[in-house]
């Protein structure tokens, strides 16, 4: 499968809408249970791309849209600010292409250019393409959360995988940089 990476639109939205909605009504990576709309869509990628973090696309050579990725605060508390969360939301006919993991590794590469140090990968429903994605790009288990979301009929366990950035913990980080002008208040 032919594809290529790019900043995500305004344009990609309603695609994005559509995927995440599969994946929302189809499957367990989110724990929402009612897909939203096009316009709960669009203020989440604004908000997201407003604070500076990146929001990715794979595009067929077609034109459409495979996937979108994106990171984003895994929680905003001022300390948390060189903590990010990584997103992934593939197509039905991409899933198990390489397109995830190729989001994924530019998720990462952006992220370690921004200055983050850390991204985490909260995997629901603990399934295993996604930890074994997360796993081959350097994500090392840090734990399970058992029964955390009843979806589909079930309780579903939470995963959670971590991989430093760049200097990860082993340097302290410019404040007056991005991201540490994050949540300043």
């Amino acid at each position: 499968m032919t594809f290529s990476i790019r900043n995500a639109t305004a344009a990609d939205l309603p695609a994005i809408t559509e995927i995440y909605r599969d994946s929302v009504l189809n499957g367990t990576a989110s724990y929402e249970i009612t897909a939203p709309d096009l316009i709960e869509m669009t203020s989440r990628q604004s908000g997201i791309i407003e604070k500076g973090y990146p929001y990715i696309a794979a595009e067929a050579e077609d034109g459409s849209l495979l996937g979108y990725a994106y990171a984003s605060a895994f929680r905003t508390r001022p300390a948390y600010r060189w903590l990010v969360e990584d997103s992934i939301y593939l197509a039905p006919e991409a899933r198990g292409k390489g397109v995830g993991k190729a989001l994924l590794k530019e998720l990462l590469i952006r992220c370690e250019a921004l200055g983050f140090r850390q991204m985490v990968a909260v995997i629901g429903g603990a399934s295993p393409a996604s930890v074994a994605v997360h796993k081959s790009l350097g994500f090392e288990m840090t734990g399970t959360l058992k029964g955390t979301g009843f979806k589909h009929g079930k309780w579903l366990d939470t995963v959670l995988m971590q991989v430093s950035l760049g200097e990860g913990t082993k340097t302290d980080p410019d404040l007056a940089a991005y991201p540490g002008t994050l949540f300043a208040g």
